[in-house]
């Protein structure tokens, strides 16, 4: 990826650096991204501690002459949130805090309202308040027509943004793409270790495809994103095409010097929970807009009202705090009418692998 070092620079360079969910698999990748570019601070949030210490000495070893601040805290505690903008004053603010596993989401739907809506609601007020200059939101395909409660939260912290972009002097933009290789949790660590016990290896369905693109990738392209954004864009990342699954996983066996289906077994287990088969990066009513980066390109989507927005908002938090699934459910479906729930969907039929040819699958991705 080619970036614009000289306006990454400009915006990043000596500046207050605020990263949420700093710890994380994308959080921490900003965090050695951003501080190549020099900023005068570097403010790690993280809800756990020990990702936060480990990334914290990593960073003091590497770049002992930037300032890192090192700070526990949950982006679902408003109070909390706003004594860190106020003490810190951050200019830069990448939100990279979320829930982010699927069939986890969906025996949790209360947790991933409060944490990835009014979470990021919280941070994007205090953005506004404090005066922040740029604040990038990470977002994931997964919003794209939701069919899982990761994804349908996703997309509303997206409309809330860009609402709150359209009042406020602080640019506010956010980023697309879909997954990440080696992130904690996904598919190539599991596979390996799954590898490493003897098998068997486990594809949900013999079809599913992804998007994927490197840790460094998606930081690389989330930096340069924010210093193009005007406000209230989303950013679409060129993921290439999409990767099947169980071929990845005949990769990975074969890479280990094994053989797939003979030393290695591979077993289909279904689709989980809120997964689909293909996902996608755009809306069908969307379209793209083009940039000068080939690599990324703007979602043409339309803004709702941030007082809508917010009245909505209040309603499915509370519903979460009272632990009302129901009301959440019908809360979710009312700020993304096009969320389709799991059990709302036509099932498709599982056909075994490989006795029957797959055929060519089309790619979904954007043409910017």
């Amino acid at each position: 990826i080619s970036l614009d070092k000289a306006k990454n620079s400009s915006y990043l360079q000596d500046k207050r650096v605020l990263i949420t969910g700093a710890g994380g698999s994308i959080g921490s990748e900003l965090c050695r991204q951003v501080a190549n570019f020099r900023p005068d601070k570097l403010i790690l949030f993280e809800n756990a501690e020990t990702p936060l210490f480990h990334i914290e000495q990593e960073l003091i070893a590497a770049y002992p002459d930037i300032h890192i601040v090192p700070i526990i805290g949950d982006v679902r505690h408003r109070s909390r949130v706003v004594s860190i903008f106020d003490e810190q004053l951050p200019e830069v603010v990448f939100h990279a805090a979320a829930y982010k596993h699927v069939p986890m989401m969906e025996l949790n739907p209360a947790e991933a309202v409060n944490n990835n809506i009014n979470g990021s609601r919280i941070v994007a007020d205090a953005a506004h308040a404090f005066g922040v200059d740029t604040f990038v939101m990470i977002s994931t395909d997964k919003a794209v027509r939701p069919t899982n409660v990761m994804g349908v939260s996703k997309r509303i912290s997206e409309l809330y943004v860009q609402a709150l972009s359209k009042e406020s002097k602080t640019r506010f933009v956010t980023t697309r793409f879909g997954n990440v290789l080696g992130s904690n949790g996904s598919v190539i660590p599991t596979f390996q270790e799954q590898i490493k016990a003897g098998g068997p290896v486990t594809v949900t369905d013999p079809e599913v495809t992804r998007f994927f693109m490197t840790i460094a990738e998606a930081a690389q392209l989330v930096l340069q994103a924010g210093c193009m954004g005007q406000g209230g864009e989303i950013f679409l990342f060129d993921m290439g095409e999409p990767v099947r699954i169980v071929h990845l996983a005949e990769e990975l066996i074969r890479l280990s010097g094994l053989r797939p289906y003979e030393d290695i077994e591979i077993s289909f287990t279904g689709l989980r929970p809120g997964e689909k088969l293909h996902e996608e990066l755009l809306l069908a009513d969307e379209g793209t807009l083009s940039t000068h980066h080939e690599k990324i390109c703007i979602a043409k989507s339309s803004v709702q009202s941030r007082i809508m927005l917010i009245a909505e908002i209040d309603k499915l938090v509370d519903s979460a705090k009272k632990l009302d699934f129901d009301a959440v459910k019908i809360g979710l479906r009312k700020l993304v009418p096009e969320y389709m729930p799991d059990n709302e969907r036509p099932r498709a039929k599982i056909i075994p692998y490989p006795s029957v040819s797959l055929g060519k699958i089309e790619s979904t991705r954007f043409r910017g």
